[in-house]
């Protein structure tokens, strides 16, 4: 039996990067030897056991063999005589068919540290194209890597451009859709997860509501960058230079998907996308099992990040409206991550911005929850009453501050 150190952790290693888990094959050995070594057996389709004290995965070498299509159309051979390199040929990209034994010796049958050293994204094998997820993979790692210069070999690309055509992707489950697209929006360049699957033709069959943005046009005064599709990558790229929340992310990179349901007559006009995005993201959130944590503020974010933006041309009355409509009294967390959304949209339209609406809609939020629901009471109203007195003195807080600030202007 031998044990070799595989995949992320060895790329990780050589790119000098922190290594957060490893990852382990184990040649020559079967379930109930390493049962009998006391490993704990957690994979129902292929052997994969954690280690009794360190916890780490091990799994047996293994080859893969198309046998039905889709994500699991796949029979296994997990026997004693299945190589090392016979498990590394079944890995998605050569960067991750890298192993190290237990003297530390690099094992490199398809010359991964040629990619890593060239910063290039490369298939191991044909066999690339069995597997849809791989599509998901690839894509998430160019979002990972972009940053240190790694493009994708456009040979691999070619591969993935045939898995779409045959209808491979049509085969992927949401939970592994989601699953991946969310670990893309950690990384450093999320958007490049969106600009991949779009050169191969996937983006259209996976995230067909992104896909229909580009080519609808924007308004040149508001949008240097005219296209909304191009215009929603850029806002994700603002949002992840003002925040590490992938939820904040996500809201920011779906909050103009309404424009791609925009009568093509009134283009470049959008009126009314705010609420068509709503339904759209309702329905994208349901058909990828997206969780409500993400859903709620990408629907709050479509819904007022117009008005949101032109905080400085409302009245007093409306500001407070919205303040109750977004719930942001009870949520403030949430108001405050909006916010943060609708500064990234105002730096994502290819000019430079001072976003003073994000602070002021902060100090407003605070002062109008300064109003004391108690004290009001106190004072003898009941009833709807309270709640109508609670309104008026919120319009009246926002009236003094919006005289105060426009005074300041002059």
């Amino acid at each position: 039996m031998k044990v070799y150190l595989v995949g992320g952790a060895v790329r990780d290693q050589l790119l000098n990067l922190p290594v957060k888990e490893r990852d382990w094959v184990v040649v020559g050995s079967s379930p109930d030897e390493l049962l009998q070594k006391k490993f704990r057996q957690v994979g129902r389709d292929f052997p994969v056991f954690l280690h009794p004290e360190t916890n780490e995965e091990y799994a047996l070498a293994r080859t893969e063999r198309k046998s039905a299509p889709g994500y699991y159309g796949f029979s296994c051979d997990f026997s004693k005589q299945v190589t090392l390199e016979e498990d590394l040929a079944r890995r998605d990209l050569t960067i991750n068919a890298i192993a190290t034994d237990e003297q530390g010796q690099l094992i490199d049958p398809y010359n991964g540290q040629q990619d890593l050293k060239d910063r290039v994204l490369r298939h191991v094998s044909p066999a690339f194209v069995e597997d849809p997820v791989r599509v998901l993979r690839v894509a998430r790692f160019a979002a990972r890597f972009h940053y240190l210069g790694f493009k994708l070999a456009e040979e691999t690309r070619s591969l993935m451009y045939t898995m779409v055509k045959r209808g491979e992707l049509t085969h992927l489950v949401a939970e592994r859709v989601w699953q991946e697209w969310q670990q893309s929006l950690e990384e450093k360049n999320p958007e490049q997860f969106i600009w991949t699957l779009r050169s191969c033709g996937a983006l259209g069959v996976i995230l067909p509501e992104i896909e229909a943005l580009f080519g609808v046009p924007n308004p040149y005064r508001y949008h240097h960058e005219v296209d909304s599709g191009i215009h929603s990558l850029l806002v994700l790229q603002a949002a992840v230079a003002l925040t590490n929340d992938p939820i904040v992310r996500f809201a920011a990179l779906v909050h103009d998907l309404g424009k791609a349901l925009s009568p093509m007559d009134n283009w470049p006009s959008h009126h009314g996308h705010e609420e068509r995005g709503v339904t759209i993201i309702q329905s994208l959130c349901t058909r990828l099992r997206i969780p409500n944590d993400y859903r709620n503020l990408a629907v709050m974010v479509s819904r007022f990040h117009l008005n949101i933006h032109r905080l400085f041309e409302l009245q007093a009355v409306s500001i407070v409206k919205i303040l109750e409509q977004s719930d942001a009294f009870r949520r403030s967390s949430l108001f405050y991550n909006m916010l943060i959304a609708c500064q990234a949209d105002a730096e994502g339209c290819g000019k430079t911005v001072n976003y003073h609406q994000s602070k002021l809609w902060g100090y407003l939020l605070t002062e109008c929850a300064k109003v004391n629901t108690k004290a009001i009471v106190a004072q003898g109203y009941e009833g709807e009453t309270i709640k109508q007195v609670l309104h008026q003195r919120r319009v009246a807080c926002v009236e003094l501050i919006l005289n105060s600030w426009k005074a300041n202007e002059k």
